[in-house]
């Protein structure tokens, strides 16, 4: 399937979203993100995200309306900082998707949801995801060894930070947000 990646939307998750969702997660690169199984914890997922009291999800939409990702801030706590993260499907994955949706989150979230900083981290072992944070203005602020065990193995992480008075260029390709 193609997918129109001339502009995207950042919108929230839909049940109607389960399918693609449940695909997106049989993917091996996204075994340990969310726990998605089956449609049923699919749909379970979309219902705790939908209505957070400390965060925000977002599916990334290509043009004709169609979850090519997932961008989030959460654990926003009373300092105004908030926890990033994002993954894109395997089939638009080096195409700039995840970079330009965490560039207009960041941007909506400094200026319009007031947080001040941003974090995030991914593992050593994951060069992309270092790429968007670079990309869209994160910072690197240091490694925690060992931070995450998945299937009997521990990964170091490494730790990015952007902050509301740090620069930050615009997407390359029109993105916007309905909260």
């Amino acid at each position: 399937m193609g997918y129109d990646l001339a502009t995207l939307e950042l919108r929230r998750w839909r049940v109607a979203d389960a399918l693609r969702l449940t695909a997106a997660h049989a993917d091996p690169e996204m075994a340990n993100q969310g726990g998605i199984r089956d449609t049923a914890s699919a749909v379970d997922w979309i219902g705790r995200v939908a209505d957070l009291d400390n965060g925000h999800v977002y599916a990334v939409a290509d043009a004709d309306d169609h979850p090519v990702g997932c961008v989030a801030v959460t654990n926003i706590d009373r300092h105004q900082v908030g926890w990033t993260w994002y993954w894109t499907i395997a089939a638009v994955r080096g195409q700039g998707v995840a970079r330009d949706s965490l560039r207009a989150l960041a941007d909506w979230a400094h200026h319009d949801a007031g947080l001040y900083r941003l974090e995030l981290g991914h593992r050593t072992n994951n060069p992309a995801s270092c790429g968007v944070a670079a990309g869209a203005g994160f910072l690197y602020e240091g490694l925690e060894r060992e931070r995450l065990a998945y299937d009997g193995t521990r990964y170091d992480v490494e730790r990015h930070a952007r902050l509301a008075s740090d620069p930050l260029e615009t997407p390359q390709r029109p993105v916007t947000i309905n909260t």
